[in-house]
């Protein structure tokens, strides 16, 4: 997790093909990781920056129930597909969007163990994702860079910035603390921070849209510049303790947010390293791990291998109108539906679903134009392959989903020599690759999915097949946009299950070869890099559940 960059792009592109090699779980081994684990030991979920000032955002609990706020908060869940009056920006519209995305949403116990559960969602409750609010404009707020604190839902002013005037303005800026993954996960973390990132951009775009707010990436911000925004380049501030890498954050991606509903205009570089420049900070950053066991190298230099140069402003994709809901689909309301999300971490296998709900469910995941797909620039890179063993009306077996036309395209003839690819009626887009016997297929789903039952209980599970190769030829840093689109997936498929009474979990832990092989597919075109499964949860009454602020 250096500073250093690399001047030559294509040993960049080694470094980070040979880590993605490198990190593949395989039935002969798994990735590189610790052999132990402290739980008592474990590094700090939050962080704080001694000395910063603290600013108290207004709880969603608190809203009056007759105010504008509250009434959009409480709107149909379908209604995110709707254009919606904007809320004004101000200190209780930013709480929710910080409550409704990045907050806590509840507080768990079993035995002498709690821990807090968050409206995002990450690989294994480690959350490495740090939000910083860039504000200038907004009654209540100095201009600045604001440090979000999740555990107190408050702001701290890290950096004060000159005044510039003009009307409202508000990004979000994302980071990573790589080593809160890499503690548990190893060599691989650095993927799971990528993926979390996609579904922290994801619980954001949701919880914007839900203030009639539009949020756009501004990818040609890069790594460097987003470092010196951040002031995560400011490394004495950052306790070093035994390793400076358990410490330091990697700055990962800046999200503009358009108050008016439309999408934001983009953000110049040049004034953004002005505004950083000219910064005064302030605080220091609480200290993540003070005694870290292990080292993955390995880590810090696939951080720097694709980090991101200043470029020009992306051309805008163009996508399709949402799909329309059926009636009654998506009726609850905004506020409980997402906050009220949960990874399942046990399946009823006894459960189907009806057919007409699993064809709603795969209608929101192709990328349409609104909520959560615009947030990035770009076509979509990832097909979904799924196995499909519990929905009423469909052979238990192989499905392809392909999420654009020129996926459908490069796929068929790579697969047509094993797979008859057969259309199923009624459902547009979805293909039948091959039925297995129901015992056959929870054994392959559960071998695939690292031996975990969870793959061979759910209703269905989803691997995200991504256009590797072909986005790779654009340069190193399109391995983090890659895992981004597929935590962004992932963040769909949490809170369309929601929608739909059932639970979602993702699975970063499956075999990736052998992925691959059961499609016949060889090279690195087409690699799977995120699972997702889907079912009816079975919830352990053991423990116990308690508010997420004391309101």
């Amino acid at each position: 997790m250096s500073t250093q960059t690399l001047p030559d792009p294509a040993a960049a592109l080694a470094v980070v093909r040979d880590y993605h090699q490198r990190t593949k779980h395989r039935f002969s081994a798994y990735a590189h990781g610790p052999g132990t684990l402290d739980w008592d030991a474990q590094p700090a979920p939050f962080r704080h920056f001694d000395g910063a000032a603290q600013i108290a955002l207004p709880r969603l609990a608190a809203l009056a129930p007759g105010s504008a706020l509250h009434a959009a908060l409480q709107r149909p869940f379908a209604a995110l597909d709707e254009p919606q009056p904007p809320q004004p920006a101000d200190l209780a519209s930013i709480g929710a969007l910080l409550q409704l995305s990045l907050g806590l949403s509840a507080w768990k116990r079993y035995g002498p163990d709690r821990w807090a559960v968050r409206a995002n969602p990450s690989s294994g409750n480690l959350h490495p994702s740090e939000a910083y609010l860039l504000v200038g404009g907004i009654a209540g707020l100095a201009d600045g860079l604001y440090h979000y604190r999740p555990e107190s839902h408050a702001l701290e002013l890290r950096a004060s910035h000159a005044t510039t005037g003009g009307g409202p303005r508000l990004a979000v800026l994302l980071t990573s603390v790589m080593w809160r993954e890499a503690w548990k996960y190893g060599e691989r973390a650095f993927r799971y921070c990528q993926l979390d990132s996609g579904h922290a951009a994801g619980a954001l775009r949701y919880a914007a849209a839900a203030l009639g707010w539009a949020l756009t990436e501004q990818s040609q911000v890069g790594s460097a510049t987003l470092a010196l925004l951040a002031g995560s380049d400011r490394l004495s501030e950052f306790s070093a303790g035994k390793r400076a890498e358990s410490e330091v954050e990697e700055a990962e991606i800046l999200l503009a947010v358009g108050l008016s509903g439309a999408p934001p205009a983009p953000l110049a570089v040049a004034e953004l390293q002005a505004l950083a420049a000219s910064a005064q900070w302030h605080g220091v950053a609480s200290p993540i791990d003070r005694q870290p066991l292990c080292s993955w190298p390995l880590i810090g230099a696939v951080a720097v291998a694709s980090r991101s140069e200043d470029g020009a402003v992306p051309p805008a994709t163009a996508l399709a109108p949402p799909l329309p809901r059926a009636p009654g689909e998506a009726a609850q309301p905004l506020q409980p539906l997402i906050l009220g999300r949960r990874s399942a971490q046990r399946f009823d296998h006894r459960h189907h679903i009806p057919l007409a709900q699993f064809t709603a469910l795969l209608a929101r995941l192709q990328p349409a134009a609104g909520a959560p797909w615009d947030v990035f620039a770009g076509n979509p890179r990832a097909a979904l392959l799924l196995f499909v063993s519990h929905v009423e009306g469909l052979v238990p077996g192989l499905y392809l989903l392909p999420r654009s036309e020129a996926q459908l395209a490069a796929l068929r003839p790579l697969l047509a020599e094993r797979f008859r690819l057969w259309p199923i009626p009624g459902i547009e887009s979805l293909l039948q690759l091959s039925a297995l016997e129901p015992l056959a297929l929870a054994r392959t789903a559960r071998a695939l999915h690292c031996h975990q039952e969870l793959a061979s209980s759910a209703c269905f599970a989803v691997g995200m097949l991504c256009e590797f190769d072909a986005a790779l030829a654009a340069g190193p840093a399109a391995y983090r946009a890659l895992q981004r689109e597929c935590g962004l997936i992932g963040q769909a498929l949490y809170l369309e299950a929601e929608v739909h009474g059932l639970r979602g979990t993702g699975i970063g832990c499956f075999f990736d070869d052998p992925v691959h092989e059961l499609l016949g597919l060889s090279g690195t075109a087409w690699q799977s890099l995120y699972h997702f499964t889907v079912g009816r949860a079975l919830d352990d009454a053991r423990i116990e559940t308690a508010p997420a602020y004391a309101d």
